[in-house]
């Protein structure tokens, strides 16, 4: 790694450059210098021996001019949201939307195609830093026939009709609601253990519940008065 700052402002976008074409990463570096709020922290060739060392430092929002998912530097850069603590930018892509959705999946947060501008990129960079996505306008329909298609082969869940509980299983989830136990419950109502177990049990497979407070919530979804 090569690294171009050594003081970096805590309000700056830093950015590290992960470019085989080293006369690119030269002219970024230039172009980074004329913004006052964008500081180059480091640079490298993903073939370098360093290239997973870079990635250990401190950045914001990672530039790379090549995607592949066989690329080591590329698996690295899909921990992109929330782990990593850096957003990953495509530059110099073609418009190919295998290509694009295969980088949307892995995590890259912004796809900038060969033709976009020097004031695009910076753009972009800002985009992303702020938590916004970036990608071609000619590539947003591939992202929105994909999720149209997930919905469509979506299982459709068929909301279920509401549960008919007695006046007992009422008063019963109305005590569970406040977190009282099975014996609680059975000394209030005046009924065994195992009756109420048998109650609560019955109930959870009547509104599909994994867990107690979920059969409360729900219960109270269709409309019961169930209050803690």
């Amino acid at each position: 790694m090569d690294p171009v700052s050594e003081f970096v402002p805590n309000s700056s976008i830093r950015v590290f450059l992960m470019m085989e074409n080293r006369l690119l990463r030269e002219a970024l570096i230039r172009l980074f210098r004329k913004r006052s709020d964008i500081v180059v922290v480091g640079h490298d060739g993903p073939a370098d021996g360093t290239a997973n060392r870079a990635l250990e430092s401190q950045f914001d929002v990672l530039l790379i001019d090549t995607f592949q998912t066989t690329w080591p530097v590329a698996k690295v850069a899909c921990k992109t949201g929330g782990q990593s603590g850096y957003k990953a930018v495509l530059i110099g892509m073609e418009p190919d939307e295998e290509l694009f959705m295969a980088a949307v999946r892995s995590g890259v947060m912004g796809y900038l195609l060969k033709d976009a501008s020097a004031s695009d990129l910076v753009a972009a960079v800002r985009a992303v830093h702020r938590g916004e996505a970036v990608c071609p306008a000619q590539l947003c329909s591939t992202l929105f026939r994909f999720v149209a298609h997930m919905i469509e082969e979506m299982p459709v869940k068929r909301s279920a009709p509401r549960p008919d509980l007695t006046i007992r299983q009422q008063q019963l989830m109305v005590l569970v609601a406040k977190g009282l136990t099975n014996k609680e419950i059975a000394s209030r109502l005046n009924l065994s253990e195992f009756t109420v177990r048998n109650h609560i049990h019955r109930i959870l497979k009547q509104v599909d519940a994994g867990s107690r407070s979920e059969a409360v919530e729900t219960i109270r979804a269709y409309g019961y008065a169930i209050s803690s």
